[in-house]
């Protein structure tokens, strides 16, 4: 038997030998990259803090302390010591344990989270519910070093070096490698400073001074001078102490000693601590070690040689990336801006033909659109690339930053729709009903690559803000959506029919295509309008089959609640168009991790669903 056959829970990880730990952790890495081989998922992250999450359930006492993980795909290893390890070949599949932490799945979970820069935010949250309650409790905050560069976190850390609240943070830095020296170093001075003889001397030492004075100046000026001018040589703590913070590190993430004794000495502070860990993403697993970029989310792979399980297909992602570089060798004011996702977005192809003109601001989606707007109002034609769920992030920006003003910034959305595995927090699902209500907003959706790329060359020719949404995986390549050139607020009428027409938003194309064929089977003769637009969408053409047909049936990839369908129902009303419409989209919910044609079928937006929808407008 293992040792992770013995460990149920955390308490049962606290009864091991502290030098047990580091075959422990060799297991659960072990463990990781052979379910992860199977599933996908975020491996290198994982990887990386395996160590770290070991020694914080070994130090504290979870889940009486509550720990808060940013971003929360780190926290796979949290789950398998958190009494999940039987079901952790589950993880991210329909109806398995989350990529994430999820409070409805373990009390150890005490945030869910999926957007970076929220765990101290929240930490800070329960430390003064803590306080508030009279009760007793370490509330721990781990945060990496990309999102320390998203806003809110320095809020956060701002708001608590403030209120003093007793808070630890961990800064888990895996873009920084530290050299021997200096690391032995902080490791004697975080050991000097966390020591009780030396915190006395030092309040005493203050005592002393504290009515001195040096050349007109009170000497605990001048030492504090000192002391911070040599922080600043040997220690990148000096920030986080000038907030509030008392700063420790940086230490080595994999040392389970030193980890072990940092935790257990920080632990006793009653006040803000920020802890700097520093780990390689990929640890102990070689392939993702060279590669942490493709390892970070990927899917199922072969263990020996780290090679991905999928076939070369053409990506919306991919044709995006080579568009934009064409384009740019006509439209010198064209740049682009991604929020540190120039792979995930497909950029990495403009980053190296185009340096200059490719700008990442790192996890900090406010200030990437505001920062648009800026080159947008000195001529320069910003393409901001982003998926669906981030982009939420900065819709005051968009509106009050890009659309007020009524400046040309084109938004490229990528993983509009229904993502899949990652879950709540990831599904693009909302974009279209917190867009299309927005002011000098233009908003399209691609249903096949020749669409796709007419799209973006007109993007670059309108004004105002334009959107483009475009799904996750593969695009169709033939020309599927209508013979007719893409122009400004005009559909495509792709099939005529008698009985009902459905008119389908974007990559929903293929499905109702598919729908029409299984209707014209059962003798139903159907009608597929694709929409191409939200904002403006072709009223006349719709008016038209609204007198043509029997019945309407809208499909898109959004909430129904405020999306295209709702768009079509407000004019009809305001117009007085007599129309029997059916609207098939996602319901008032968060829509729960699985895979994406599991999640499409179960929601009746594949071509079956659709076509079911068809007869019951029909009243079949």
């Amino acid at each position: 038997m293992t040792m992770m056959d013995h460990i149920k829970s955390p308490s049962d990880l606290r009864k091991l030998k502290q030098e047990e730990l580091v075959g422990l952790s060799a297991e659960l890495r072990e463990r990781l990259v052979e379910v992860v081989s199977k599933t996908g998922g975020h491996l290198a992250s994982n990887l990386g803090v395996t160590e770290l999450t070991v020694a914080l359930h070994y130090v504290f006492n979870t889940p009486e302390d509550k720990i808060v993980w940013d971003v929360g795909h780190q926290a796979y290893v949290h789950k398998m010591l958190t009494c999940r390890a039987d079901k952790f070949h589950t993880i991210r599949q329909y109806g398995g344990l989350s990529g994430f932490p999820k409070r409805c799945e373990s009390e150890y979970d005490t945030f869910d989270t999926g957007h970076s820069g929220t765990s101290i935010s929240a930490a800070l949250g329960m430390a003064c519910a803590r306080d508030l309650d009279r009760k007793n409790y370490k509330v721990i905050a781990v945060t990496g070093d990309a999102s320390l560069s998203n806003g809110m976190s320095f809020e956060a850390i701002n708001n608590a070096g403030h209120l003093q609240k007793d808070l630890i943070v961990i800064l888990n830095d895996n873009e920084m490698s530290i050299s021997a020296n200096v690391g032995a170093l902080a490791n004697y001075l975080d050991k000097i400073g966390t020591d009780d003889r030396y915190l006395k001397v030092k309040e005493n030492i203050k005592r002393i001074i504290k009515k001195s004075k040096f050349l007109g100046v009170p000497l605990v000026r001048v030492g504090r001078v000192i002391e911070e001018s040599i922080k600043g040589v040997i220690s990148s703590g000096m920030l986080f102490e000038e907030l509030g913070f008392r700063y420790f590190g940086p230490i080595d993430g994999h040392n389970i000693k030193i980890l072990v004794d940092t935790l257990r000495s920080i632990k006793r502070f009653k006040e803000p601590v920020l802890l700097h860990v520093v780990t390689t993403k990929g640890k102990g697993y070689r392939p993702a070690e060279n590669d942490p970029t493709s390892f970070h989310g990927t899917p199922a792979f072969e263990i020996e040689s780290g090679e991905a399980n999928t076939g070369a297909k053409r990506t919306y992602t991919g044709v995006f990336g080579e568009c934009l570089v064409e384009l740019a060798k006509t439209n010198k004011k064209i740049v682009a801006i991604t929020a540190a996702m120039s792979s995930g977005t497909g950029l990495e192809a403009f980053k190296d033909k185009y340096p200059e003109r490719f700008f990442d601001v790192g996890i900090a989606e406010e200030h990437a659109v505001t920062f648009a707007a800026g080159l947008a109002v000195d001529g320069y034609l910003p393409v901001v690339a982003m998926y669906s769920s981030f982009l939420q992030r900065a819709y005051d920006q968009v509106l009050h930053d890009v659309a007020t003003q009524n400046l040309h910034v084109i938004f490229a959305i990528d993983r509009a729709g229904i993502v899949g595995d990652d879950g709540e927090t990831h599904q693009g699902v909302f974009d279209v009903s917190y867009l299309r209500h927005i002011p000098n907003m233009t908003l399209m959706a691609p249903a096949d690559e020749p669409e796709f790329r007419e799209m973006l060359a007109l993007a670059a020719e309108l004004e105002g803000g334009v959107a483009i949404r475009y799904p996750r995986g593969e695009i169709v390549t033939d020309k599927i959506g209508g013979k007719a050139k893409v122009a400004v607020g005009k559909a495509a009428t792709v099939r005529t029919g008698s009985d009902a027409c459905i008119i389908s938003l974007g990559s929903k194309l293929r499905e109702a295509l598919k729908a029409a064929e299984i209707l014209k089977a059962k003798g139903i003769k159907v009608g597929v309008i694709n929409a191409r637009f939200v904002k403006p969408f072709d009223k006349a053409t719709l008016k038209s089959a609204a007198k043509r047909y029997k019945a309407l049936v809208i499909v898109e990839e959004n909430m129904l609640a405020g999306g295209f369908g709702s768009a079509v129902l407000e004019y009809f009303n305001e117009n007085a168009v007599q129309a029997n419409v059916k609207l098939l989209g996602l319901p008032d919910k968060f829509i729960e991790h699985g895979h994406r044609s599991l999640l499409l079928k179960k929601y009746g937006l594949n071509g079956e669903g659709i076509a079911a929808g068809v007869e019951e407008a029909l009243g079949r």
